[in-house]
């Protein structure tokens, strides 16, 4: 029985960390999700840990990736056990620290931990579905400024450990009948609950960036044939051409006095899956744009390699006079999305994988790109999941973030909801306004607290225009990078060691473990 009831809290755990992440949004649940696993292994053994670890990542990943499915089944399978496998290591943690003083940091630490692993390996990582992710604008979402996605997750989990303690103590109380005795970690905990609300409510203001000035910008979403289809790319000229006439309604809305006359555009990664540099079509096509808006654009293109073997995803500032300029090469690519693994042992066994014609490179330079005397701070797509290429673009001097970004493979899936918090999260980190112009949505406007602006429809053309702020100065987490995410991983494993050291000095003489 008591083995059932631990199973059903981690499957319980997992469901309640999917319900808290988009499209669900029931951000509360997050650290109520931490605090199921935990009253799932408390006081269990690490080997049964595991295996409770990977049901509540079962029950989170396999639902939350079904988006995967559009590249198939099997895939989407094979990456949500792939991701579930790191909570079965986290579990165990757990469970072993939960034995020493202060545990409920090294608990939340060790939530950090896992995510660093699982966002660097295997092939460059994959870090959906983090605790932080779920809070784009909650009282946790503030020290995203401080400590990036990192802390954010730390402080979710640890709210979840506290909260676990202060029902365990309540329990303990209403069993032994002695109120009194558990008032001092029932008022503790939630005690620190609320100091990490409450800090989290002012955590942006530390060395929060100002405004250098205003910038009026615009973002065109051209829409694409076929919504929802693999081989989206397979209308490559229709996809263009939508997006080229986009530009073309902004300059008539420009014209016609219902828009402003706008110093950038923003298109969408893929906007052009046509070569433009070596397609004089495309070129005359996008360059014809530019003329009619008199804006630079930033485009984004597909630029292939002279045998088509490869290809960068780019995205280029093409100026209405000179043509196409400085550009950004996407730096964190999709697996069997854009390229493919070890292609020559796999496509012999998958033929679907032939559909991935020419294996993306990554970039390895920032994107910081000039822009009508704004830089902007670039990252396509699949990038802004990942710490590190939004933070050196922005570092490099990015004054505004720009996300170009292509989801029409997975619309109305709730991809897209998961890419736009995502987003928001990363705004409050590096005190920026966020714009993201997507294929077919959802292309939206962000402000520097997380708060969405304006968000456009799905699977339909849109095109908006307005003004933000172009921000100088650096929020802390983006001055300390990686530092904290390392050292809360670092003290998560030390206490797993002085676990595990503790363990063997009393495993004669303690009793076992339930």
């Amino acid at each position: 029985m008591i083995l059932l009831a631990r199973a059903l809290l981690a499957l319980a755990a997992g469901l309640a960390q999917l319900a808290a992440l988009p499209p669900y949004g029931l951000w509360a649940l997050a650290p109520v999700s931490a605090a199921l696993l935990l009253s799932a292994v408390y006081g269990t053994r690490p080997r049964r840990a595991a295996w409770l670890g990977l049901l509540a990542g079962a029950a989170l990943m396999v639902p939350l990736l079904k988006w995967q499915e559009v590249i198939g089944t099997d895939v989407w399978l094979l990456i949500a056990a792939a991701e579930t496998i790191y909570f079965a290591p986290m579990a165990m943690g757990i469970a072993l620290v939960s034995r020493l003083p202060g545990w409920p940091v090294w608990t939340a630490a060790l939530w950090v931990a896992q995510e660093l692993v699982r966002s660097r390996f295997p092939l460059g990582g994959f870090p959906w579905g983090k605790l932080a992710f779920s809070q784009p604008e909650t009282p946790f979402t503030g020290y995203a400024a401080l400590g990036s996605s990192a802390l954010v997750t730390f402080m979710v989990a640890l709210t979840g450990a506290l909260l676990f303690t202060a029902v365990r103590a309540g329990t303990t109380a209403v069993r032994a009948k002695r109120l009194p005795g558990q008032i001092r970690p029932i008022a503790a905990s939630l005690a620190g609950i609320a100091l990490i609300v409450l800090g989290g409510v002012y955590a942006p203001v530390i060395g929060a960036p100002r405004a250098d000035h205003t910038a009026t910008v615009a973002i065109v979403q051209g829409n694409v044939p076929g919504v929802g289809e693999l081989d989206i790319l397979g209308e490559r000229m229709q996809v263009l051409t939508n997006h080229v006439d986009g530009v073309h309604e902004l300059a008539r809305q420009v014209r016609a006095g219902e828009a402003e006359q706008p110093d950038l555009v923003v298109l969408p990664e893929n906007a052009s899956d046509i070569d433009a540099y070596a397609d004089p079509v495309a070129a005359d096509l996008i360059s014809a744009a530019a003329a009619d808006i008199d804006a630079p654009l930033m485009f984004g293109i597909t630029r292939y390699s002279e045998d088509g073997s490869q290809r960068e995803i780019r995205s280029v500032v093409w100026d209405p006079r000179t043509g196409p300029g400085d550009y950004y090469v996407k730096r964190y690519l999709v697996p069997f999305g854009e390229y493919v693994p070890f292609r020559d042992a796999l496509s012999s066994l998958i033929s679907r994988l032939d559909q991935v014609g020419s294996d993306a490179v990554p970039g390895t330079e920032p994107g910081a790109l000039e822009v009508a005397g704004t830089t902007v701070a670039t990252v396509i797509c699949f990038d802004v999941a990942f710490d590190r290429p939004v933070r050196e673009s922005v570092a490099a001097g990015g004054q505004i973030i720009a996300v170009p970004t292509n989801n029409a493979n997975y619309n109305f899936t709730g991809q897209s909801e998961q890419q736009l918090a995502i987003t928001r999260l990363r705004a409050v980190e590096h005190g920026r306004p966020a714009l993201v112009a997507s294929t077919s949505g959802i292309s939206a406007v962000v402000t520097p607290q997380g708060h969405v602006q304006y968000r456009s429809p799905e699977a339909r053309p849109d095109v908006h225009t307005t003004r933000v702020e172009a921000m100088t100065g650096l929020t802390p987490a983006t001055r300390l990078g990686a530092f904290p995410e390392w050292l809360l991983t670092v003290a998560g494993l030390v206490a797993v060691g002085a676990a595990c050291n503790a363990a063997r000095r009393t495993r004669a003489s303690g009793p076992p473990a339930q």
